[in-house]
């Protein structure tokens, strides 16, 4: 899964959002790093909707624009959970791997 794809499943995880929303949770939940285009948000969530990980939650007329909120499916949620688990995995392998290294050169970090 790519990033930007992980990011906005985890922006809809706490609740459904409409776009401009996820575009600024995304951008807290990485502080500040990553900041998605309006062009790539909407071909994630065209995609991510055609693939069934999400749905739209409702629509409202704001100032006379269509606001359309997006929610996380059940099939969002384990894909979500899958790529959690494979990613905190991985993390547990580099820090071990930090931890040897860190052993191995007696605390020097060259």
């Amino acid at each position: 899964m790519r990033e930007p794809t992980f990011l906005v499943l985890t922006a809809l995880a706490e609740e459904p959002r409409h776009g401009y929303a996820v575009i600024e949770d995304v951008a807290v939940i990485t502080g500040g790093r990553v900041r998605l285009r309006a062009g790539t948000l909407y071909a994630a969530l065209d995609r991510l909707r055609a693939e069934g990980l999400i749905a739209v939650d409702r629509e409202e007329v704001v100032q006379s624009r269509l606001r359309r909120y997006y929610r996380l499916t059940g099939a969002g949620e384990q894909s979500l959970a899958v790529e959690t688990a494979r990613l905190r995995d991985q993390a547990a392998i580099a820090e071990r791997r930090l931890r040897a290294r860190h052993t191995r050169l007696g605390g020097a970090t060259a």
